[in-house]
């Protein structure tokens, strides 16, 4: 099945997510429901939400408490955008200008900060001490994760380890605590729930991954930013990391990443691009989000064969080969 056809059949429940959402960082402030907002309105996957239900499918389905899972979670995710667009200095997301260029750095931290506050206010009103637990710990872990890349930009001597572990924790904790609140929310076994974490882990492994991809060999139309907006920031993904340790190429690549350094990422991108895309280093990258993919099927197989079943193995093959 195809992923719109999979979104397809969820609009409704997707539909009373999006509308909470809007509702969630409504205010009487009218400069922050404008800057709260304004990334919504961009639109987005919203794969979280989509991964709670699914995983609320393996237990007692129930939208309004699926509900409190979901759109916090959407609401950490967005706010750690805004958080990142900050410190990366980025001008666009989703084809939209961010809320730091369209307003400036302090109202986006600020807002930031409020869409983190509201997620947690909704989630609280779930009476399970273990979901709360969960979520906090992974919000720290995610805190980590940006620390870690900051003191690693243009770090070109860090490990592909490194790399890993940073991005599970930025990117791969969330998305499976999304599969695993969902199931506990819907109030399956443990079991499930774990199956339901490996399986969003791996997945969300797959999922950066492929976006560094993107980031490397997208168009700005595919990708809502310029292609090589990371290299711009800083930041050394999986495919240059692989592309450094070709000696073939290392040097000249060096000599590129080292001119945006000094340029304050002002420098052009395209030279570095091009010695990359030639590389190993895209392919390799290409097979462990495969891999990775793998795994996350693998995750379910002692999981029953419903429907969501097979819409979480679907949207597994969708992420490891998308292009947007």
């Amino acid at each position: 099945m195809k992923l719109l056809d999979i979104y397809a059949k969820m609009k409704s429940d997707l539909d009373a997510i999006e509308s909470q959402l809007a509702r969630s960082v409504t205010s009487e402030h009218t400069l922050l429901t404008d800057t709260s907002t304004h990334l919504l309105k961009a639109g987005g996957k919203r794969i979280r939400p989509v991964f709670v239900l699914l995983a609320g499918k393996f237990g007692t389905y129930r939208l309004d408490v699926l509900q409190r899972i979901a759109v916090p979670l959407e609401l950490i995710h967005m706010a750690s955008l805004v958080h990142d667009d900050v410190i990366d200095n980025a001008e666009t997301r989703r084809g939209q200008l961010t809320v730091k260029s369209k307003w400036d750095n302090r109202i986006a931290m600020y807002t930031g900060d409020y869409i983190y506050g509201k997620a947690l206010t909704i989630v609280t009103e779930l009476e399970n001490p273990q979901i709360h637990q969960i979520l906090s710990k992974a919000m720290v872990q995610m805190c980590i994760g940006e620390m870690e890349q900051i003191r690693d930009f243009f770090n070109t001597e860090q490990s592909v380890r490194n790399y890993l572990l940073r991005i599970r924790r930025k990117t791969a904790l969330l998305i499976a605590i999304s599969c695993q609140l969902g199931a506990l929310a819907a109030g399956a076994d443990h079991k499930t729930a774990n199956c339901l974490y490996r399986f969003g882990y791996n997945v969300g492994m797959t999922f950066q991954i492929r976006d560094d991809l993107l980031d490397l060999l997208g168009t700005e139309k595919q990708i809502g930013k310029p292609p090589g907006s990371d290299i711009k920031q800083g930041n050394m993904t999986l495919p240059v990391l692989l592309a450094m340790q070709e000696p073939s190429i290392k040097d000249d690549l060096l000599v590129e990443i080292n001119k945006i350094r000094e340029s304050n990422g002002a420098g052009e991108t395209k030279k570095a691009l091009n010695i990359i895309r030639k590389s190993a280093g895209i392919h390799t990258a290409d097979a462990m989000a495969t891999r990775y993919m793998h795994k996350a099927i693998e995750a379910l197989r002692e999981l029953p064969n419903i429907t969501a079943k097979k819409n979480l193995t679907d949207i597994a093959h969708f992420i490891a080969k998308r292009n947007y």
